[in-house]
């Protein structure tokens, strides 16, 4: 009876280390994705797979089928120990694998379907490059009046810029033109103010006259101030 009672407590260490061998399999598995993503974003993607796409893949199809093995063994031992205490929070942490692993053979698929997609797009324009450069090569008129059209879009771009430039400038010059017609329309206004307030020139006269004191004052002052630092320095 005491033995009987003893094999379940052997069971949980067993259920510990293989549910770390889980999720160290899990995080190798996303750092090899995290590479393996990158071969589809490459500038220029070869034609065939290389040789570390194909050993990137291979790990982690090798690192899937040992999470499979390690969840299946996981799986019997909750089956021998499903009326122990804490089978229900195993039987989460279980579940939590199984999806996971799920989540990553379709990112897999996935990605493998971009890689496919991406080469493709690449054989295709390398293709349609060839094609243009045989009948360039077959055909040096042809060749000839691209380069003559390639040389007209140019000038026709130039022109185009310098035009623009020309009407950004003759813009500029029509508002400067309003401007001054607006501060001459306004000086005129007050001109014209001016003369029909009796008295209003000799205020204005000698508003000016006291500025022009108030300015000669305070140079006067300055300079005083600036002799009298250099006379006690």
């Amino acid at each position: 009876m005491a033995a009987q009672q003893g094999h379940p407590s052997q069971i949980t260490p067993a259920w510990a280390q293989l549910r770390k061998q889980a999720r160290t399999l899990e995080t190798q598995t996303e750092s090899l994705f995290h590479t393996y993503s990158q071969f589809s974003s490459a500038a220029n993607i070869p034609s065939k797979p290389t040789q570390e796409e194909l050993i990137t893949e291979r790990q982690i199809v090798e690192l899937l089928d040992k999470r499979d093995s390690t969840i299946s063994q996981l799986a019997h031992l909750l089956d021998s120990e499903s009326t122990l205490p804490y089978s229900t929070l195993k039987q989460n942490n279980l579940s939590l694998l199984r999806e996971r692993l799920s989540a990553h053979r379709n990112d897999l698929h996935r990605l493998r379907g971009t890689l496919q997609q991406a080469r493709d797009r690449a054989n295709l324009l390398t293709n349609v490059r060839s094609d243009i450069d045989e009948y360039r090569a077959n055909n040096p008129e042809a060749r000839e009046a691209e380069y003559m059209l390639d040389e007209r879009n140019r000038l026709d771009n130039s022109h185009n810029m310098a035009d623009n430039a020309l009407s950004q400038a003759y813009a500029i010059n029509d508002n400067f033109l309003l401007q001054r017609e607006t501060l001459a329309s306004i000086n005129r206004r007050i001109s014209l103010a001016a003369s029909k307030v009796p008295g209003i020139n000799t205020v204005i006269n000698r508003i000016s006259a006291r500025k022009r004191r108030d300015g000669i004052i305070m140079g006067c002052f300055i300079a005083f101030c600036f002799l009298v630092f250099f006379w006690f320095s």
